[in-house]
Parts: C-alpha cells; sequence; structure tokens
C-alpha cells in the first residue's frame, strides 16, 4: 500500500465485512503458513531496488523492454533458486507465493517456458541417467531451455510435424532438418535470443523407417558467445497481441547433429544400432502435458481474481448518475446490473482456485500411481486437464473482460492492467493445447466410457461414475438446490454426451468413415466435454467448500455458501436452454432461480469489497491504477497520465515539423 489515506467508500465497504478477512486469505492461500510464506517472499523481492523501473514499461521499445524482462529475470531466478532449495520439483499444493514475479516483470519472463515446461520434461520424459546429467543444469540454469513443439504449419496435428531426426548409427548420431518452411518451429517462448537448448519434438527416422514424434534436447547456442551453432536458424517472431517480453521464437535446422544420448529415453529409445524400442504405453507421454494444463488451471483463475479485485474495487470507488434528484450519486457498485458482472466473477475466482487445487492433488496422485506401474487413471486424469484447461481459460477470459467493461472507459487503459491480464489468459486459450482441440480429446474419453456403459461395463472412473444414473429411463426431477442444480447439469453432460454418441454412429452407419463421423459430430462433441467439465467444476466447488465449512467460522461459512449458489444458479440460468432440453425443469423453476439470483446478489454485496480483499494481491501485484487498496483512482490515472514523456514538453516538435507547414501550405 502506497498511501495511509484510504477513499472513504472504501473504508466503509470494508466496515460492512461480516467475516473475518484473514480466515478467508488464509483459506484462498491454503493456510497460514503458506501465506505467511507468500507475504515475507513478497516483502523480499520488493526490497530489490534493481527491479524497479525509472521509465514506465509501456514507452520503452520492444528490445529495451525485452532486455529489461532478461535483467529482472535473472535477479528474480537466482532468488527463486536460494528460495526453492530443499522443496519438492512438484509441491503438495499448487502455490501462488510466486505471483509476486510476473507482476515484477509487468508481463512474462523470457525463463517462463524454461520454468515451465523445459525442466518438467526433462523430469518427465528423460530416464534416469539422462536427468541426472540434464536436471542440475536446468536447475542452475546452465542449461537454459525451452520446449520447441509447434511449427509454422502445424500446431496441435502432432503426427503432422515436419521436423525430422535421423539416425546415423555409424557416428550414433541424429541428424536434425527442417525440410520445409512451414517445419520451422515457431513460438516457443525464449526462443529467439534467450534460450541456449531445446526440447525438440521431431518425426524419428531409424533404419529407413519413420517412428513418429520423439523429443531430444538439442543444444542450439554456444555456451560462451550465445551465438547460434553452425546449422541452427533462430530468431524472434516479433510483436504480439500480449507476451511481448516473452521472446517467442522461430527454429529451423540444417545437417544439424547431436548424440543419440540426447533423444529423451524414459519411454522409447533408438539403440546403437538404430533399432527403436516403443514405448510401453503411449500414454506416457500425457504426463508432462498434464502438469502444465493443471499449472494453466491455477494461473488463469489468478488472472481472474486479480480483475475481479480491480473492477470491484474500483466500482465502489466510482459514483455515477442520480436515479434521485437531489441525492448524491451513487456508487456504481449499487446498480444490480453491475453486480451481475461482477460477483459471477469473484466466486468464479475462488471456484477454480479450489478445482486447480483439487485437480493438483488428483494428478499427483496418478503421478504416483504411474511411478510404480499402474496406468489405469491416467487417461481420466488427460481428459480432466483438457476440459479444465479449455473450459477454465475460457471462463476466465470472458470474465476479465466483463470486468473490463465493467470499469468503462478507464478499464481501457492500460494502467487499469485489465489489458494486459486478458492479454494472457486469451493466449492460454491456444498454447499447450488449442481449446477446442483438447476438449475433443476429452470427448474421445467420453464416448468410450459411453460405449462401456452399453455393453453393460459399470466399472468406470470417479469423475465419469453419474453417467450410470442416466443411462437408462430414470425418474429424476429437478430440484432449485444445489444439489439439484447439480444433477441437472449432469442430465445435461450425459444427454449430449449420449446424442454426441448417437450422432457419430448415424454417420457411420450411413456409411462414412470414422474419422469423417467424428468431424461430423464434432460440434456435438465440443458441447458434450463443456457440460461434462461443467458438471466437475460445479461438483467440486461445492464439495470442497462444504467439507471446508467443518473448520470454517460460520460466518466465513455463509458467505462461501453464498459464492457457491451463485455460481450454480448463474450456470443454470446462462444453460437454460440444455436444462430445458434435458432435464425435467419447468419455467416456474426458471422464475424462481431468476428471484434468487438477484436475492445472492444482495446477499453478497455487503461482502463485495471484502471478498476481493480475500485474493490478497498486494498494490505492488496488481500493478492498476483503479484496483489499489487505498482507492485513489484518480489521483493515479493522473499520476500516470503525467509520466508520458509527451508530456515533458508543451509542444512536441511535431507542431514545427508537420502542422504548421501544412497550415501554411493550405494558405497558398
Amino acid at each position: 500500500m502506497t498511501s495511509t489515506k484510504v477513499n472513504v467508500d472504501l473504508v466503509r465497504e470494508r466496515a460492512k465485512c461480516t467475516f473475518d478477512l484473514k480466515e478467508l486469505i488464509h483459506f484462498v492461500d491454503g493456510g497460514e503458513e503458506i501465506t505467511s510464506e507468500r507475504k515475507a517472499f513478497e516483502e523480499t523481492v520488493l526490497a530489490i531496488k534493481e527491479l524497479k523501473d525509472d521509465i514506465p514499461e509501456d514507452y520503452l521499445s520492444h528490445k529495451e523492454r525485452y532486455e529489461n524482462a532478461i535483467r529482472k529475470a535473472c535477479i528474480l531466478r537466482e532468488l527463486r533458486v536460494r528460495h526453492d532449495q530443499n522443496k519438492p520439483l512438484i509441491p503438495e499444493k499448487p502455490t501462488y507465493v510466486y505471483n509476486i514475479l510476473p507482476a515484477t516483470i509487468k508481463d512474462i519472463s523470457p525463463f517462463f517456458l524454461h520454468e515451465s515446461m523445459f525442466i518438467a520434461t526433462i523430469w518427465g520424459l528423460m530416464n534416469d541417467e539422462q536427468k541426472a546429467e540434464w536436471l542440475p543444469k536446468a536447475m542452475e540454469m546452465k542449461a537454459i531451455g525451452t520446449y520447441a513443439q509447434t511449427e509454422l504449419g502445424h500446431g496441435t496435428f502432432l503426427r503432422g510435424l515436419e521436423t525430422t531426426a535421423t539416425y546415423d548409427p555409424e557416428t550414433e548420431e541424429f541428424i536434425l532438418n527442417t525440410p520445409t518452411l512451414t517445419a520451422y518451429k515457431w513460438w516457443p517462448g525464449g526462443l529467439g535470443h534467450t534460450v541456449n537448448h531445446c526440447i525438440v519434438v521431431a518425426q524419428l527416422y531409424t533404419q529407413g523407417k519413420c517412428h513418429g514424434i520423439q523429443p531430444f534436447i538439442v543444444q542450439i547456442r554456444d555456451l560462451e558467445t550465445h551465438m547460434p551453432l553452425p546449422g541452427v536458424h533462430v530468431g524472434e517472431i516479433g510483436p504480439k497481441m500480449g507476451f511481448q517480453t516473452a521472446n517467442n521464437g522461430f527454429l529451423g535446422f540444417k545437417n544439424f547433429r547431436i548424440p543419440r544420448k540426447n533423444m529423451l529415453m524414459r519411454n522409447s529409445e533408438v539403440k546403437k544400432d538404430g533399432t527403436f524400442v516403443r514405448s510401453r504405453s503411449d500414454k506416457l507421454t500425457y504426463g508432462t502435458m498434464v502438469i502444465v494444463r493443471v499449472n494453466i488451471v491455477n494461473d488463469a483463475a489468478m488472472q481472474l481474481s486479480a480483475a475481479a479485485i480491480i473492477a470491484v474495487r474500483y466500482s465502489a470507488v466510482r459514483h455515477q448518475s442520480q436515479p434521485k434528484p437531489n441525492e448524491p450519486e451513487p456508487q456504481i457498485l449499487d446498480y444490480v446490473t453491475q453486480q451481475r458482472k461482477l460477483f459471477i466473477n469473484i466466486a468464479t475466482g475462488h471456484a477454480l482456485r479450489i478445482v486447480g487445487r483439487w485437480l493438483w492433488k488428483t494428478m499427483l496422485g496418478v503421478l504416483q500411481n504411474i511411478s510404480e506401474g499402474n496406468l489405469e487413471q491416467l487417461p481420466e486424469l488427460h481428459a480432466l486437464s483438457c476440459c479444465l484447461k479449455a473450459v477454465c481459460t475460457q471462463d476466465c477470459t470472458a470474465g476479465i473482460e466483463q470486468c473490463r467493461l465493467a470499469c468503462g472507459g478507464h478499464g481501457y487503459m492500460k494502467s487499469s492492467n485489465l489489458p494486459l491480464l486478458y492479454g494472457l489468459t486469451t493466449a492460454a486459450m491456444t498454447y499447450e493445447g488449442e481449446n477446442t482441440v483438447l476438449l475433443l480429446q476429452t470427448a474421445r474419453f467420453l464416448l468410450k466410457t459411453w460405449t462401456q456403459i452399453l455393453e453393460g461395463d459399470t466399472k468406470l472412473n470417479p469423475t465419469v461414475l453419474y453417467l450410470l444414473n442416466f443411462a437408462k429411463p430414470t425418474d429424476y426431477r429437478w430440484e432449485n438446490t444445489n444439489q439439484g442444480i447439480i444433477k441437472g447439469f449432469q442430465a445435461v453432460a450425459a444427454g449430449k454426451i449420449k446424442t454426441a454418441y448417437d450422432t457419430a454412429m448415424k454417420h457411420v452407419g450411413a456409411g462414412k468413415s470414422q474419422e469423417e463421423a467424428w468431424n461430423l459430430a464434432s460440434i456435438q462433441l465440443v458441447e458434450a466435454s463443456e457440460a461434462h467439465c461443467r458438471v466437475i467444476i460445479c461438483e467440486v466447488f461445492s464439495n470442497e467448500i462444504q467439507r471446508a465449512s467443518n473448520t470454517l467460522s460460520p460466518n466465513l461459512s455463509r458467505v462461501l455458501q453464498q459464492l457457491v449458489e451463485l455460481y450454480l444458479v448463474h450456470w443454470a440460468l446462462e444453460k437454460k436452454g440444455d436444462i430445458l432440453l434435458y432435464s425435467t425443469i419447468s419455467r416456474d423453476d426458471i422464475a424462481a432461480l431468476r428471484i434468487r439470483y438477484e436475492e445472492l446478489l444482495a446477499l453478497i454485496r455487503p461482502n463485495a469489497v471484502g471478498l476481493a480483499d480475500g485474493f490478497d494481491f498486494r498494490d505492488e501485484v496488481l500493478n492498476s491504477t483503479l484496483g489499489a487498496y487505498d482507492g485513489r483512482v484518480y489521483e493515479r490515472l493522473m499520476e500516470e497520465a503525467l509520466k508520458s514523456p509527451l508530456n515533458a514538453e508543451p509542444v512536441n516538435s511535431s507542431f514545427h515539423k508537420y502542422i504548421k507547414p501544412f497550415w501554411e501550405k493550405a494558405k497558398l
């Protein structure tokens, strides 16, 4: 907090809060100990003078912003390595300790892919001998890396990747080549000028046969001079909608040789003579991507939480219109339409953090099973991580945009930080699996499950057990309760899965191939996956809050239960067409839900600012003129405006160079 003087509206709002704010903060973080660790780490980071900028980021050139981001990233990486000593690579819980890091850079770190995909891939896809060599190098930043899979011409269709790795048994080397322009690796973060190594995904050729895509670790730059090695063509792809400091790059190879041992060999291997030994299961490659997608769910929840704080605090400070003559202009937070825009995003922020924590715990259990040779739950985890990554990033992107719109014109200012948050989440809808493709991956799991049910197999994975209740005619009846709404979403998901299955089978029966039938049914398949995902989110949010209520104070428990109900009723009304189609809901039920929704907005209204404060983002993390704790919105907007280089002089030189000559020419 940068000011001791707090806006009077925010003072009044905080006085209305009916629960213990510290209790909520500890709950959001996952425990008091984690809160203490996070706050201590934030203090350490903010005390580093070298991380403060003399010139606002927005007024730097593209090159200057990258160089400034690298400077800060090196300081922060050193700090994080010290902080993470003696901690497991994959912690027991997702942590929000590092929320401060991207805020310090004010965009994405050029080391982002190194710290996520590169290290995770080494951990997940290298054998023990390789891991012993490469993991210490990666952790100590001697090997700075990224993950190069996507190509200029192919993204989610991995079998279509064109980069080749051809094995030469005489030298025991792989020869990497980029045979076409579209085979260039495109998009990996840090690839442009930051990393010296890559995990490269390429088509493996040995003994005259192609064995599909395999990962390789490749050094692309000299470790002393950082110059690209001979046979490597690498650079940056240029400005994007967001992620300006990510240093996304392109990469091509020409007869570039790497040792045989540089193929990641935990699951597959090429022997010295060129014999290819295939993985015992192609599902083993899911592991690394699952970890990354689970992280994306947690990151998206964090970004939406930040947007909700900004918009709620701003809405408490902002006064507009005069509905009653001769009375003061009301806070815009008192308008029910504004509450409808914002309160669902507070609820969604909490819902997705809880779902992210649950998904993390589920992932750790499955990874433990995999280490013991049990792969049974891996397809379910893959399906879960795919649909949750897709739906959560979709919801958070829409929610952040809703928060921006709720702030009017000021939300369009970059200093609000809402445009940056939007850029982060909208990018996440595409990277590490485009959302539509991911939903179709989940659909494959769901259709296999439906086939199991039709064949009389009732031994289903836990997250799809509910389908058994709807596989045959049932006496199910709609109820306007939390459990009733969840059961309604289950009926919708089951109905959509059945409809998608029937449609695909109809096309197969009409003589279409499986691939053609899948494409023709793909709209229904995506909808089925999204409906199934909504079941998971609603069920987990409701169950986890109910379980936590046993340890929380009655006041906090009551408010969190209101958020759960708001979330459920909101989505019941949003999806009322589907619910009307697949359940027994009536018009009267829908009318009652509308009334209850408005009642919930009124119940949550006194705690709105308290709930936003409960996410506990420091001003330095929010980086927002609109969302600071003290509510000095207009003062901060003016302070930021005055930082513009154009305001350094009363008359810009362009007047004398262009405008005045233009006038004089016009006089002739």
